[in-house]
């Protein structure tokens, strides 16, 4: 009799069940399908042509005279952009800003700044005033001269200083003068593309300070979007992992290491297609392995593993070069 009950109760539940799985199903495929098409929407077709003069004559970068931050400055006066270059060494200013005047024929104007101290930004806004801007690449930044446990960090207290400075105040100080522009305040567009880091996406250990303040700028940007995106401003945070530049010390590029001129192409495509973005289609994957596939404790781990390793290597190095110049005073 139990036996018959259970029969019954089975056969009276095949139907519901049959559509609760046709249904899970379905939405599997239609959640995949919507997947791969955005994906094929972001990194094949792109959204290239977003980036235009159309969107103002001027075009802003800082820390525009090496790695990432000159390629945004090469590529946007190659689209017609007059430049506005903000860096720290007037020497590479004026060499860049020839360069991309005789390349690109368009204009350019130059504000050297240290984003190491807190009194500049008079500096800057006297000489914006009155630029049309259409977009801003805030690429300004700083990180260790080599991983670091934060209580060994040399001279912790100014480097404190200024990695907040460099990070984080110029983040929020030149977004504000950008976006309280007079000619910024009444249009409904424009574009600003905050350069954060994939250090950003979760902590680093023995980049602890640099992977946080670039933590900073990833929320400041996305939330700041939210705020001024019915004004029509796009503001995207950047997240790329390691890209060939003098910064991370990569003199080879790889698939996974490209060149700034290749990383920027591809990372210009996403504009407007995506608010927090890695920017590079092989940084993509990587950031979706990191930060959904593998449990954060474990990329935590293997990150401080490698930072222990590379924090072991400079110091043997720097022991051995201070060895040698040790010897070779001694000579003399």
């Amino acid at each position: 009799m139990n036996w018959m009950n259970v029969e019954e109760t089975l056969r009276r539940a095949e139907t519901p069940l049959f559509w609760v799985g046709a249904f899970t199903v379905a939405s599997l495929v239609l959640w995949l399908l919507y997947r791969l098409l955005s994906g094929f929407r972001i990194w094949v077709l792109g959204n290239g042509q977003l980036l235009t003069p159309k969107l103002g004559k001027w075009a802003v970068v800082t820390g525009a005279t090496d790695g990432i931050g000159k390629s945004y400055a090469e590529e946007l006066a190659r689209r017609g952009f007059a430049m506005m270059l903000i860096s720290r060494s007037q020497d590479k200013l004026d060499d860049v800003a020839r360069s991309l005047e005789d390349q690109f024929k368009v204009e350019t104007r130059t504000i050297a700044v240290d984003y190491g101290r807190s009194d500049i930004y008079p500096k800057i806004e006297a000489g914006l005033a009155g630029l049309e801007i259409g977009v801003l690449v805030n690429n300004v930044g700083v990180s260790y001269p080599y991983p670091e446990y934060f209580l060994h960090i040399p001279d912790l207290d100014n480097f404190i200083t200024n990695m907040i400075n460099v990070n984080i105040t110029s983040v929020c100080q030149v977004n504000f003068l950008i976006l309280n522009l007079p000619f910024s305040a009444s249009r409904s567009k424009g574009v600003i593309l905050n350069i954060s880091s994939a250090s950003g996406m979760y902590p680093v250990p023995l980049l602890t300070v640099y992977s946080s303040s670039k933590a900073f700028v990833d929320f400041f940007s996305r939330g700041l979007q939210e705020e001024y995106k019915r004004r029509g401003i796009i503001i995207q945070s950047v997240l790329p992992f390691f890209v060939a530049t003098k910064m991370t010390r990569i003199r080879k590029p790889t698939l996974d290491k490209p060149t700034p001129e290749r990383y920027v192409a591809a990372e210009l495509k996403t504009v407007g297609l995506q608010t927090q973005t890695n920017g590079y289609f092989p940084h993509a994957v990587m950031g979706w392995l990191t930060t959904k596939l593998v449990p954060s404790y474990l990329v935590n781990f293997f990150g401080a593993r490698m930072n222990r390793l590379q924090r072991t290597g400079y110091l043997r190095r720097r022991k051995l070069r201070e060895q040698r110049n040790g010897k070779s005073l001694k000579t003399e």
